[in-house]
Order: structure tokens, then sequence, then C-alpha cells
């Protein structure tokens, strides 16, 4: 084992985002094929008894055929050790993403050739932005009939605001799907359909100078629109500069299809050159140094019900820095303790394998006995700081939850609980009522399926939902008010989140600043605190 440098300048640690359906799924699993993870690729849908993708691990997202939960998955390539978190297309779960982000240090952004930037995209790229996530970009089924190349970059640019530099360029889409042109080599790459869950097809590198050999492999019509196209591209394109590439300016973009596995591999060659090793991360402190700084990490994903045979709760977390020993003892600074951290382990979907160490980088669970809480840190014993918060996300629908069986109120209680814990939905209580009345709210609502299907199918408990009619919450900032005392609007409701914290419904927007109005000194906020 080389120093902790070395294990941690060899780690790269990237999400992969993209809209439902643009193939983000399939282009993880053959990442893994490349890195021998697995050896035969699944399918994602399909006929009930085909396998389905490895980072689809929850049953309602076999049934549905999207996936619900980032999932984490680890290989060796080249190397280098790779830490892919998959995350929700689906923009129902789109605050589960916004967690993964935050783990990330990297972004790959899968567009389908077809349809281009969809509604998704826009959202989750906003948070790179926002974070600074380098992000690169894969235009996928190039199997397909696709658009026009200049189009979905001018598409990237006009709707992401982020300047595009092309790789490589495609010959073709569709039936007509030659290859792509390499512009760093000056060489044609060949496409021929590969087996289904091989690694790769024979693709044969041609140098574009030699004319004669190309016309015979792709076909006049193709080579002179290619070498136009060259032509325009090397007039219109932005240059190659890694430094705009890490700071998020600038998105290298790449062409292929994952299904048929052309262009994985050189995307997946030029990606790992160009993104770095782990990087420093803010905490309240300074920002603190993967390799100078003693282990520390924090946690960004809690999952209950991995493995339904033993009920039990994963508390996900990003290593930020050095390297974590299993034997030594660590401080859970929100919860005030030092303890060891039990059971932690490697996740690759829903197997699991358990760790004696990791370094900066690697995304580690490790059992949670209900203590922890999104955002938290665990540093060394002698240290006392945290890293920056993740902000909750403002629910956008709300509905009041009933248990059928009123003789299953522990399990419904523990069962609610749990998944809230885990971020994906929120839970309030009706004003003085206790947690009689329990409302829920949810950012989209594929979430209450998920609650509903999740509360049968791992805590035997049937509930009804009855949906609300409010769209707005407030959280009150004001620690002295008095609630009984708080005039407000015929649309307002009076709740209060799990620490007890005040908040107000709203049916209508423009009732917010008349409640604020009518109760001088009112300071209401957007998000709530962690």
């Amino acid at each position: 084992m080389g120093t902790y440098a070395d294990e941690i300048n060899r780690r790269r640690t990237f999400a992969i985002i993209s809209h439902p359906d643009a193939g983000k799924t399939t282009l993880t699993e053959k990442f893994l094929l490349y890195g021998g993870a697995i050896n035969l690729a699944g399918s994602v849908k399909g006929k009930a008894t085909a396998r389905h993708a490895v980072s689809d691990w929850m049953q309602i997202e076999k049934e549905r055929g999207i996936s619900v939960t980032s999932s984490v998955l680890q290989f060796s390539y080249d190397g280098f050790c790779i830490n892919i978190l998959d995350t929700p297309g689906h923009q129902d779960f789109s605050e589960d993403t916004y967690r993964t982000l935050m783990a990330a240090d990297s972004a790959v952004m899968v567009i389908d050739a077809s349809k281009g930037v969809e509604a998704q995209t826009r959202k989750l790229f906003k948070v790179c932005v926002m974070r600074h996530i380098p992000i690169f970009t894969f235009i996928n089924k190039l199997d397909r009939d696709a658009n026009d190349t200049f189009e979905l970059l001018d598409d990237i640019e006009k709707e992401l605001g982020i300047a595009t530099c092309p790789v490589n360029w495609p010959i073709g889409s569709g039936k007509n799907f030659k290859g792509v042109y390499e512009r760093e080599s000056g060489c044609v790459i060949t496409y021929a359909d590969t087996e289904k869950g091989t690694k790769e097809g024979h693709a044969t590198r041609i140098p574009l100078a030699e004319t004669e050999n190309l016309t015979a492999q792709i076909g006049e019509e193709f080579l002179s629109q290619l070498t136009e196209e060259i032509e325009l591209l090397d007039g219109a394109s932005a240059p190659f500069d890694l430094e705009q590439i890490q700071a998020g300016n600038l998105t290298p973009v790449f062409f292929g299809s994952a299904l048929t596995n052309f262009g994985v591999e050189i995307f997946l060659q030029h990606f790992l050159k160009m993104t770095t090793t782990p990087l420093p991360r803010k905490a309240d402190i300074g920002l603190i140094d993967p390799v100078e700084h003693d282990f520390s990490a924090f946690v960004f994903k809690i999952q209950a019900n991995m493995n339904k045979a033993h009920r039990d709760r994963i508390a996900f977390m990003r290593v930020c820095s050095g390297r974590f020993d299993v034997n030594e003892e660590v401080r859970h600074v929100q919860g005030g303790r030092v303890m060891r951290l039990s059971q932690p382990q490697q996740i690759m979907a829903d197997e699991r394998k358990i760790l004696s160490e990791a370094y900066a980088g690697d995304i580690i669970g490790v059992f949670d006995p209900g203590i922890f809480s999104i955002g938290d840190t665990v540093c060394m014993p002698g240290e006392q700081f945290s890293y920056e918060g993740i902000p909750t996300f403002a629910p956008e629908h709300f509905a009041r939850v009933r248990q059928v069986d009123t003789m299953k109120r522990k399990q419904f209680v523990k069962g609610i609980m749990q998944i809230a814990q885990e971020g994906a939905i929120q839970i309030f209580q009706e004003f003085n009522t206790g947690m009689e009345e329990i409302i829920v709210g949810v950012v989209g609502v594929l979430q209450f399926d998920v609650l509903k299907y999740r509360l049968e199918n791992e805590y035997n408990v049937e509930i009804k939902l009855e949906n609300l009619p409010y769209e707005y919450i407030r959280w009150i900032e004001n620690k002295d008010i008095d609630l009984d005392k708080l005039t407000g609007t015929s649309d307002m409701k009076k709740i209060k989140d799990l620490k007890d914290n005040p908040l107000l419904l709203f049916v209508n927007q423009w009732s917010i600043g008349m409640t604020m109005e009518r109760n001088e000194g009112l300071i209401l906020s957007e998000f709530g605190r962690s």
C-alpha cells in the first residue's frame, strides 16, 4: 500500500446526471464492465426475466424502470479507483440528486442525441454551476437517428449557459452511424455493433489523411461532410482549456452509444485525464485539505431497509480527508459523541463489502442506529469542526397521512419517521395536536407513491393520503413568536416540524405578504434549518 497521498490521488469521484431515459444507467453499467466489476451487462427494462441494471436496487425502481434513489458504485480502471454516484433522473427525486452532487467532485451529464437538453437536465445543471462542479457531457444514443450535431451543441450553450468543446465528432447517426472523428489525434474511429454484454466492438482507427482507406470504410459522402464539419468546428467551437473545464466554465463533449458500447471507453479514458483528484472542502474552520488533514467525512444520504431481512439503516458518507481506519474512534460532531463507525461497507448497488479502510474521495456506508442526520460531520476525536450544511428544499405538495389499521400505530410512526430521516419526505404535525395528525410534504408527487409503497412493503402498514391544497411553506425565524396570537389569512395553516419549529402553509402566494403585514416584525424563510 502506498502513502495516503498516492491512494487519495488515484481516487476520482463523480456523479452521473441526466433526464430520465437518456441512458444514464446503461452508461454506468458499461463503465463497470470496463472495470471488471461485472461480467455481463444487464437490462434496465424489458422482460421480467431480464437482469436489471446493477445500480437500480429498490423493487419499485425495477417495476417502474426509473432510478428512485442514488446508488454508489466503485471500480478500478487503469490504476484509478473510481467512485460513481448514480443519481435519479426523474425530477420528483431532484432533492436526492442535489444532495448526491454535494458528495461529487465532478459530474457527467448524459444527453439523448435525439432530444437535446431536457427540463430536468437544466435543474440539475444549475446545482453544478452553484457548486462550480466540472461537467463532462456524453451525447448518447447515436445508434438512433440524432439531431444535427451543431444544433445539439448550440442547445447546451443556450440552455445551460456553458461553452462546449467537442473532443470527438460523430459521423452520421442511426443506421448510418459510422463512428467518430477524434480531434486530438486526427483519426476516425469506425463503428461496428457489439455483441450484447461484451466489452467492445471492433473499432478501427484510421487517420483522416488516409482518404482512400476512409472512403472505403465510411463512403465518399460521409467523408466530404466530415471534412466540411471539421472546418466549421475549428472556427466555431471554444478551444480546449483544462483550467476552464475544471472551473466548470467549459464542458468537453463526447459522442457515442452506451447501449452498443461505442465511445464509452474513449470517453472514460479522456475523462480520467481531465478530472481532478479529491478536492478540498469548506468547513467552519476553513478549507480542509484531503491529503494534509486527518480523517473527516460528512453524511449526504441516509437509506433505510437496503436489506429487508436486516431492517437496517445506512448512512452514506463522503470521506473528505485522510484515511479512515475501522479500528479508530471518531467524533460525531452534531451528536457530541466519540464513537466507532459500525460495519463500514462499500455498497455496490445492493451488494456489500465490509471495509477496514477508505481514503478521501471514497464513499462509505455505515450502520446508523438512528443518530445521524443528513449534513452531519465526523472527524478525529481531537478535532471539532463542521462541513457546510446541505440546505433543505421547500416541499411543494402536501398531504394528510392516515393509517388504515389503527392497531399498527407503532409501525406507522417508526416507518414514517425513518423515511423522513432519509430526506425524501418531510413530515409536519398539526399545530397543537402532536403526532395524531401527520402532514407529509414532498418536492415531487411521485414521492407520495414511493412512501405508500415502502410503508406497505417494508413496515406492513397501509396508509390513506388526503391531498391538501397548500403550495407554499414558510419557516418562522422569530424565536419568540406566539403562534396562538398570530393573525393569518383564511388559506393559511399553522404547523410545526419534528424539531418543534413553527411553520405556515399557504394556498396562495399573496397570502404570505399579507400575513407579514398583519404581524409586525414577523420573519418568514423559504429554507429549513438542517
